[in-house]
């Protein structure tokens, strides 16, 4: 094993050898907070060895929930220094999902954020679960759960036994092995539940580096982390990058002032969900729309000048002022990543001048393993392997070359924790499951998941998430769903943007109450179609849409609708909405409604309306 195959041991490096250099920063009552490397070191050693006298050891769980915040990054390296495994859960989830996920991996300990994670814990039966560990003390301090301990309390624990046993924690450090398995990884779980990916941390380790032959940064880089840390990216920017290369790491206040504080620190790298540069794209369009006719204009001008690249003259016009007004002025490079970007958007970003390239990749490959090179960004594609060492290949091409990628490299996932069934492993080859092929150009085209390939009952075949992509390029459209599968034609189920259509509304005086109310207004329906309609005359004939439904309420992760990474459970689509798909088909005009959604606090509505079922512009139907 090399000598910095651990997170504990780089950590132990940057604290010796780079002791007053910023590490991080975390943003607290509106003022920025930095961490040295040696303040780092010290608090993740006091944690280490906290846990340590709590009986916490080797192959036991760690689990981790709350916002992303320094403690998280000390807790998890906390935890593998003594050689305990981490598992990271999504701040949003549900008690039922973290109560899966918890019992599954057997886990002993949780460090919770504040009341509402620690409320989440008391509320579910874990067994294996001994010690609840809390950062923000608000709220629990009439908790009397023996589970229960703050983070102060744990810290002091940990120096009490530094000052009795001096050495020992250098000892842990030294005792780790990358080898072991250190991090377990949630899966997307697009058709079930999320699987445990088994990570060690010297594949971990090793992947970072190939990844930053590609994509160099060092300590003069600024990365803010807005994804959640319990997806497998952020785990290697956060924690592999941010210790290999000593990239500072910025962490917001709260979501809500995630794009404030991004401005204020003005990023070199930036890696954000398809989601988010999607919202982005439609503010920055709804914003023109709300601008004088003079800026719209310009506006319009700038794109035309740019065409889809960076232009010199865009830039003066345009585009210079409008990336400083998002933060992205300092940008050398940006990424996007975990679903599919739709091109309109891509190109969108590149003639604003962001440096934005695609990555792909899957959590059982330790993240993304392709990447577009900076002189080669191509829209339609993912790029090529950053890495030599890295293998694809198309399997079972049709003619037209398209297949099944299939994939292998020398830092792979160690399999599914428990799991009962294996993944599709044949060969030393990881089968993703994704449907793509290769062009002329040697880059890589992921088309979408090969179950997800749907066909018409004439024999016309189609890419929902492809025309997913192509509507959510409109300002007004916050999600899709295409569907078509054995019919006779295309349809889709679309939720609005209700924040920039409750807008638009108001400005044309339309009065509503609800996201349901507004989505059943007229003149938002008549809105909606003429969007459809302009994704309609970029498509094909076959592939055109020609009914069209505004459901009424957005798709939400915690009902199963989406993942936790905003991907479409299709299966769930279909079994939920299913009266609905099967109306739209039997050629209804109108759909009636009469059920309750459930709100996260366990508050209830009951929704009563009628859905209209849009037909798509005669014109184009006829084309």
């Amino acid at each position: 094993m090399r000598p910095m195959e651990t997170l504990p041991r780089l950590l132990a490096r940057n604290a010796a050898e780079h002791a007053v250099e910023v590490a991080m920063r975390e943003k607290q009552f509106g003022i920025w907070r930095s961490f040295t490397w040696a303040e780092i070191g010290a608090r993740t050693a006091a944690m280490a060895l906290g846990l340590r006298s709590l009986g916490i050891g080797a192959g036991e769980v760690v689990g981790l929930i709350g916002d992303n915040r320094p403690d998280w990054v000390m807790g998890e390296i906390a935890a593998h220094t003594v050689r305990a495994r981490s598992l990271g859960l999504y701040r949003d989830a549900l008690e039922d999902e973290v109560a899966y996920l918890l019992n599954h991996a057997g886990a002993r300990l949780v460090f919770a954020e504040d009341e509402e994670q620690v409320d989440k814990l008391l509320g579910i039966e874990v067994p294996t679960l001994a010690h609840i560990i809390y950062a923000d003390p608000r709220g629990l301090r009439k908790y009397d759960d023996p589970r229960l301990m703050s983070l102060a309390a744990l810290l002091q624990a940990g120096e009490a036994l530094e000052a009795a046993e001096p050495g020992l924690h250098a000892g842990l450090v030294a005792a780790t092995d990358g080898a072991e398995i250190a991090v377990l990884c949630t899966t997307s779980g697009t058709t079930a539940r999320p699987k445990l990916a088994m990570l060690t941390g010297g594949a971990l380790i090793r992947h970072c580096e190939a990844y930053l032959q590609a994509d160099p940064k060092g300590p003069q880089d600024e990365y803010v982390s807005v994804l959640p840390l319990s997806w497998i990216m952020e785990q290697i920017y956060v924690l592999g990058w941010g210790l290999i290369a000593r990239m500072k790491v910025n962490f917001v206040e709260e979501p809500e002032t995630m794009m404030a504080d991004f401005r204020e620190i003005g990023p070199t790298f930036v890696l954000f969900a398809p989601r988010i540069w999607e919202q982005l794209a439609a503010e920055v369009r709804a914003r023109v729309m709300d601008a004088s006719a003079l800026k719209r204009r310009m506006f319009d001008l700038g794109l035309k000048l740019a065409g889809g690249r960076r232009s010199a003259a865009a830039d003066l016009l345009l585009f210079r002022a409008l990336r400083d007004r998002l933060g992205f002025t300092n940008l050398t490079s940006a990424a996007t990543g975990g679903a599919a970007l739709g091109p309109e958007t891509f190109r969108f970003f590149q003639a604003m001048g962001v440096p934005l390239r695609q990555l792909y990749g899957q959590t059982e490959l330790l993240g993304a393993y392709t990447l577009h090179r900076a002189d080669a960004v191509d829209f339609d594609t993912v790029g090529v392997p950053f890495d030599p060492s890295i293998e694809i290949r198309i399997d079972a091409p049709d003619a037209n070359g398209v297949g099944e990628i299939v994939t292998r490299h020398p830092n792979m996932f160690s399999g599914y924790l428990g799991a009962t069934e294996a993944a599709d492993m044949r060969d030393g080859w990881l089968h993703t499951g994704d449907a793509g092929y290769f062009d002329k150009a040697g880059q890589l085209v992921v088309i979408d998941r090969i179950k997800d390939i749907a066909e018409t009952a004439g024999g016309d075949r189609f890419s929902p998430q492809y025309i997913e992509n192509k509507l959510k390029f409109s300002p007004f459209v916050a999600e899709a769903v295409v569907l078509g599968a054995g019919q006779s034609h295309l349809a889709a189920m679309i939720c609005i943007r209700f924040p920039i259509v409750s807008k638009w509304a108001e400005r044309h005086r339309i009065a509503f109450t609800t996201y349901s109310d507004l989505a059943a207004r007229p003149q938002v329906l008549a809105l909606l179609r003429a969007e459809v309609a302009k994704v309609n005359a970029t498509l094909p004939p076959a592939q055109r849409l020609r009914d069209l439904v505004l459901l009424y309420k957005e798709l939400d992760a915690d009902d199963g609708e989406l993942t936790r990474t905003r991907k479409v459970r299709r299966g769930v689509i279909a079994e939920k909405y299913g009266d609905i798909i099967a109306a739209i088909y039997a050629g209804a005009d109108s759909i009636p409604v009469d059920t309750t959604i459930a709100f996260q606090d366990g508050t209830t509505q009951r929704i009563r309306t009628t859905l209209a079922v849009l037909r798509a512009e005669p014109a184009l139907e006829a084309a």
